[in-house]
């Protein structure tokens, strides 16, 4: 059966993105190509997937395979796209008249980046976030002028299965990456400190854990299914002269809205200077 699906890095969330099209059947195993950068990880990746699927190390001249591929799935490392760029080149294949799909899950790397090493692809930018692993993610898409509309109804398909779908502006990636795909970093520190703070407070740790995160997953249920703005739950729980308003006026003394705001705008920077 020829390739369909060429993979190139596979690592955690690429895998998070393919496991779930095979088990649906929007690809079978043996229509799916990927490329990982060691010999050791093809064995560890061939035993999470369904078999018939084709997995070789990059050095490997095989490799250049992948490329056939009407689709492809970027996966590496924003600094190895030099390395994925100097072996598309020893290809030598003349482009078609219409384009191939390349959907990049590289943090940073623009669409006029994309374009310039894959000049004979329709170039998609996605940044889906760790709770994709659990189906539970948040992807936004941008994709330059050459994509059809077909082409991104099979963006929206491919990442369907483990996230909500968001279409964003090439403007919008890096304040939406610095929010979600960064943010799930930003929540661990919180929930690790409420639950250092019951700790000291005298909880056992194992409850203090559970019950931080339980916390926050019951407060943002509450937002949601209630519609709430954040400040009317606030204003819900800090009752006048009470225990909350104490607590709530120290994190205001230490600064913890505006380090988190600026720790946002940080990484949206960040995101933007890495690669042009």
């Amino acid at each position: 059966m020829p390739c369909s699906l060429g993979v190139i890095g596979l690592g955690q969330m690429a895998q998070a993105i393919l496991l779930p099209l095979l088990q649906r059947g929007q690809f079978s195993a043996d229509e799916v190509f990927a490329v990982v950068a060691h010999e050791e990880s093809v064995h560890k990746v061939i035993e999470k997937f369904p078999k018939g699927l084709r997995v070789v190390a990059c050095h490997h001249q095989e490799a250049l395979e992948v490329w056939d591929a009407p689709i492809q799935l970027l996966g590496v490392k924003p600094q190895q796209l030099n390395q994925v760029e100097v072996k598309l080149k020893q290809l030598n294949k003349k482009s078609s008249q219409s384009k191939r799909l390349l959907i990049s899950l590289l943090a940073g790397v623009t669409l006029t980046r994309l374009a310039k090493v894959f000049p004979d692809f329709a170039c998609v930018r996605a940044i889906p976030n760790a709770p994709a692993l659990v189906e539970k993610g948040l992807t936004g898409l941008a994709w330059d002028q050459g994509v059809t509309k077909d082409q991104k109804q099979l963006a929206f398909q491919i990442f369907d299965p483990i996230s909500e779908v968001i279409q964003l502006t090439e403007e919008q990636m890096d304040p939406f990456l610095a929010l979600t795909s960064s943010g799930p970093a930003y929540v661990a520190v919180i929930i690790e400190a409420l639950a250092d703070g019951a700790v000291a407070a005298g909880l056992p740790r194992t409850m203090s854990y559970e019950l931080a995160c339980k916390t926050l997953a019951g407060s943002v249920s509450l937002l949601q299914q209630k519609t709430l703005h954040p400040g009317e739950l606030k204003d819900m729980v800090a009752s006048p002269g009470g225990t909350t308003i104490a607590a709530l006026r120290y994190l205001e003394q230490a600064g913890v809205r505006s380090a988190l705001i600026e720790t946002v705008v940080a990484a949206a920077e960040r995101s933007r200077g890495m690669l042009l």
